[in-house]
């Protein structure tokens, strides 16, 4: 390994002291332990020191080939007392400006999304609704009323219809109505066979369906 080698490596090393320090503190800030069950700290932890240690190992492969020495792990010890003690202050305060300002973020984008989109769109989701309902039961209404009237008018047209009929039957002739009421209880007669032959057929289905 050569003298610029370990140069980088020693820079590399410190850096990633520095860089773990960093990142314990962001890990320690967000676990909240005294609220975390024991087994869910235990994995978290295992975790985190596993991918702390594929990123040390990786940034040393990139460096030297993935070489190890003793001065590495004073290297990363001197980064990591460097940044306890120069940068951790600083770093922290930074962090809880960065989340303080994220959350603000968050909560300026929610309001947005909610006064601009969400309200508006089920606000004319809404609106749809009530105009759809408001023509359906107007078209019910209408539709109700007009049966109504019509009923009205059939029933107004059969009670002339039935006036007249009775007046022209009362100026009939004796003898013509004679024949009428023949004709009438002879038809009636013939069809009242085949009427009693439908309800009979009426019964025997209503039987089957139930």
């Amino acid at each position: 390994m050569t003298l610029s080698t370990q140069f980088l490596t020693m820079l590399s090393m410190v850096g990633m002291g520095s860089l773990f320090g960093a990142l314990f503190d962001t890990y320690q800030r967000f676990l909240k332990r005294p609220k975390r069950k024991a087994w869910i700290v235990f994995v978290n932890d295992l975790l985190f020191w596993v991918i702390q240690a594929l990123i040390i190992f990786y940034a040393l492969f990139l460096v030297n080939n993935g070489e190890i020495r003793f001065y590495i792990f004073l290297a990363l010890l001197c980064g990591f007392a460097a940044y306890q003690s120069l940068f951790k202050n600083f770093y922290l305060r930074f962090l809880e400006f960065l989340i303080r300002t994220t959350i603000a973020f968050a909560r300026i984008v929610r309001k947005t999304f909610q006064l601009l989109i969400y309200k508006p769109v089920v606000g004319l989701v809404q609106f749809v609704i009530f105009i759809v309902m408001s023509v359906s039961t107007g078209m019910l209404s209408l539709g109700k009323f007009i049966l109504k009237a019509l009923i009205w008018v059939l029933k107004l047209l059969l009670s002339i219809v039935k006036k007249i009929l009775l007046i022209l039957w009362k100026l009939l002739p004796k003898n013509l109505k004679n024949s009428v009421e023949k004709l009438y209880n002879r038809t009636a007669g013939n069809l009242k066979p085949i009427w009693n032959n439908i309800i009979k057929w009426f019964n025997k289905w209503k039987k089957r369906k139930e």
